[in-house]
């Protein structure tokens, strides 16, 4: 009966899903530093522009020190994108750059069922180009449904005001996706990334400096299958391959994670792995996973 009473409670522990750290997801050209230019130039690589480098809408520029220097810059170069009906840049598995008519999927990242998405880009107004208050811009994640359509899943969108910009320093905004399902339309399918100017034609005009655009992904671990085996306590973890943990245990649930006790450290190589108490059972015992760098 003591065993039995032993698996229930250890059960509703293991049921619990905890949240991993987040992972970086690489995006090709992220900085803006190709093509190399020694001014400015129209064409960004792995980028798809729209309406296209032609229109001279969007392009890169060197951050050159002077007075209109971006102190916070990564790299030594940045985007700049004119404050224009439908002007903007994008990057999916499907998009096209100016030396590229077709699709190179160097952007090969998708939305994974059970996992959290963060989008985060660099933004500020032109020194040289100054913005209207109330221009207005939107940075979104999407997706493209069966006849290509891009749909947006979460975005943010940037509304210029020139008391809180700085023309030399970058703000960073955030598009925030929650864990995805396995029946939201957008499980499984490329992630697409798209930087619009949305402003209105009587506000047009100056344009946007853009960044370091960084993306990020935080997945689920759930520990599950609580049993015996041996005359020890098992159970099975579930998370991103590769990662690694700590197992911690303890007989009371309400302590702080520092008084838990390390029993053992796992690496789960395919994305689930078993993990067996070394320790006799003794009585009332509680588990968690502590995810190791």
């Amino acid at each position: 009966m003591k065993m039995l009473q032993n698996s229930l409670l250890v059960l509703v522990l293991l049921s619990t899903v905890f949240t991993l750290r987040a992972a970086t997801i690489n995006i090709p050209n992220y900085s803006f530093e190709s093509p190399v230019t020694p001014f400015v130039s129209a064409s960004i690589d792995s980028w798809q522009q729209l309406p296209d480098p032609s229109t001279f809408t969007s392009g890169v520029f060197l951050n050159a020190p002077g007075s209109s220097f971006i102190d916070n810059c990564d790299g030594n170069q940045a985007a700049f994108l004119i404050a224009a009906p439908q002007a903007g840049i994008l990057q999916d598995y499907d998009s096209v750059d100016y030396t590229n008519t077709t699709p190179t999927h160097a952007f090969n990242a998708l939305f994974e069922t059970g996992k959290s998405y963060d989008l985060t880009v660099a933004i500020t107004g032109s020194t040289n180009s100054p913005l209207m208050n109330g221009s207005t811009l939107e940075v979104a994640l999407y997706y493209r449904d069966g006849a290509s359509n891009m749909i947006p899943v979460a975005t943010t969108n940037v509304a210029y005001d020139s008391s809180a910009f700085s023309a030399v320093h970058f703000r960073d905004f955030r598009v925030s996706l929650p864990t995805v399902k396995a029946t939201d339309p957008w499980a499984g399918q490329h992630i697409g990334i798209s930087i619009f100017s949305t402003v209105s034609v009587a506000l047009q005009g100056g344009a946007w400096d853009i960044d370091n655009v960084r993306l990020s992904a935080t997945g689920e671990g759930v520990l599950l299958n609580p049993g015996f085996k041996n005359g020890h306590f098992a159970f099975t973890l579930q998370s991103t391959p590769g990662d690694k943990f700590e197992i911690l245990a303890s007989s009371d649930a309400s302590l702080a994670t520092s008084k838990w006790s390390s029993i053992g450290t796992v690496t789960n190589v395919t994305g689930t792995i078993s993990f067996t108490d070394p320790g006799p059972i003794l009585g009332e015992r509680f588990y968690q996973a502590h995810q190791l760098p």
